[in-house]
């Protein structure tokens, strides 16, 4: 696993971190282990931006990520200040990871036990269950290898990839080519090919422009396994956030930056209340949002041209929805999807507009965690991914989520429409001004090839010394196990040039 590298060069600096999503979260924490007198500045009531919580009238939902992947990711982070999850939370392992619902009345789980889900592929096609050996074997070894030398190794630079020395790592990687691709060359039939897609979501992608790579996530899927925080995914955010707290991290909640002027050894952050002056400057805010709206035209790295032609992530229309009574069969993680998904991926990234036919996710934690949801009560939230940018309008909200319902009660049997007691939406617009996210994206620029690795924003501004940046936007990206490396990846580069520099004035 990663050794993270000396931050010693970072003790005695005074940082103010923007944004406590878990990016800069995670940056805080390596920096106030290092000795650096850390102030946050989180916009909104609570910590953990995206991963913010909905608590009403008994309930208590998690509003943005409810998948806990990758746990190796977390006890690295906790493991580095000599600490582990279970200080902090307990995990449940889910069974099943998750049950999918297919339109065509088709329905399958896929469970912890490897030798069961094999059996359910084979059973769909003949040859299958082998082939989904040899694909989890191709799908580990990108894991380890793309974790331990592309992850958290951050190669920012063309030279980085020429590197002799990683030609042993790089030419086993499965770097060319799309997710579909990849896929078609190991199942025939549609449904398995779904069954290995459907964690693109999580990377804000979709088959045909998601790099084969990222088959890697379905190593994280069925070999290591999909867990629960007792608590939710708020319970995690509590943990890095007391962690911080017993590091030294000063929070400042409901404290919106609003400019950030100077250069390294004299910042000044300015927010409605009170200006923060420091010696570095950390953006965990939407990196679009920093450049063009924080800094000043002649201080950013990229014009509007540039933010209009990147490709965002899905948005998202969700459903928080508190229901009397049970919603058997609906699983604590359940996917609800259309026997050929193409137009929906086409009405996101292609031909932007509501989809007619979605598909989507069900969470309903009360399946498992009673303390969600009041007794006798369910709690289910719905996420239907939708392109950045839509139209979004009180209107089609209510047009949509009448489509949604009945969707709902048409292909999983569970009819909720006359049983909810309380209701929320969350939409593009709530994006853009909860967490001035650009065009609303739920998530941040998607994993296309051409924004991969090197070819995402760097984490150092190259025209404002002293300037740093973590998150989705950044490497190694979207998801809350990558955006808690990147607090590593950034504190590290910060640790690297603050060094640089030092050495430089003293010469």
């Amino acid at each position: 696993m990663h050794e993270v590298a000396d931050l010693d060069s970072l003790a005695g600096e005074s940082v103010v971190v923007i944004g406590g999503g878990f990016g800069g979260l995670s940056t805080a924490c390596y920096l106030a282990d290092a000795g650096a007198d850390v102030t946050l500045l989180e916009k909104n009531e609570q910590l953990g931006g995206r991963a913010s919580r909905l608590e009403r009238d008994g309930f208590r939902f998690d509003m943005g990520p409810s998948w806990y992947l990758m746990p190796d990711v977390f006890e690295h982070f906790f493991g580095y200040f000599g600490k582990s999850p279970d200080d902090y939370y307990e995990l449940e392992r889910l069974d099943p990871h998750y049950r999918i619902f297919f339109k065509d009345g088709d329905r399958v789980d896929m469970v912890p036990d490897l030798e069961t889900n094999k059996q359910v592929f084979e059973s769909y096609e003949p040859g299958a269950a082998d082939a989904l050996d040899r694909y989890l074997e191709k799908s580990k070894e990108n894991y380890e290898i793309g974790m331990e030398h592309f992850v958290y190794e951050d190669r920012n630079s063309v030279g980085d990839f020429l590197d002799p020395s990683l030609a042993k790592y790089a030419w086993g990687l499965s770097l060319l080519g799309s997710m579909q691709d990849h896929v078609e060359k190991y199942f025939d039939h549609p449904k398995l090919q779904q069954i290995m897609q459907y964690t693109l979501v999580f990377l804000g992608g979709a088959p045909t422009n998601t790099p084969a790579l990222y088959n890697l996530m379905s190593h994280v899927d069925f070999n290591m396994g999909v867990y629960y925080p007792e608590g939710g995914l708020g319970a995690v955010v509590d943990a890095i956030v007391e962690l911080g707290d017993e590091l030294g991290v000063d929070y400042h909640t409901g404290a919106p930056a609003t400019a950030i002027k100077g250069r390294r050894g004299g910042f000044k952050v300015e927010t409605d209340d009170a200006d923060y002056l420091a010696d570095l400057v950390v953006s965990d805010a939407d990196y679009a949002h920093t450049e063009q709206e924080l800094l000043p035209e002649q201080k950013r790295q990229y014009d509007e041209d540039y933010w209009n032609s990147r490709t965002y992530a899905p948005s998202a229309f969700l459903l928080y929805l508190g229901v009397e009574g049970d919603v058997d069969p609906l699983a604590h993680h359940s996917l609800v999807l259309p026997t050929d998904w193409d137009e929906h991926f086409e009405q996101i990234f292609d031909d932007p507009q509501w989809p007619d036919d979605p598909a989507y996710y069900l969470c309903v934690p009360s399946q498992t965690d009673d303390s969600v949801a009041p007794e006798g009560h369910s709690n289910l939230f719905a996420l239907v991914p939708i392109a950045a940018g839509l139209e979004d309008t009180p209107e089609l909200r209510e047009e949509y989520r009448n489509l949604v319902l009945d969707d709902i009660a048409d292909n999983t049997g569970v009819d909720i429409r006359d049983r909810i007691v309380l209701e929320e939406t969350f939409c593009v617009n709530d994006f853009a001004s909860r967490y001035n996210s650009r065009e609303g994206t739920a998530l941040g620029l998607a994993h296309t090839l051409r924004q991969t690795a090197l070819f995402r924003p760097p984490h150092h501004s190259e025209t404002v010394d002293g300037l740093y940046f973590t998150g989705s936007f950044t490497t190694p990206g979207i998801g809350v196990p990558m955006c808690l490396i990147s607090g590593m990846v950034t504190a590290e580069e910060m640790a690297d040039r603050e060094r640089t520099a030092k050495t430089t004035r003293r010469a």
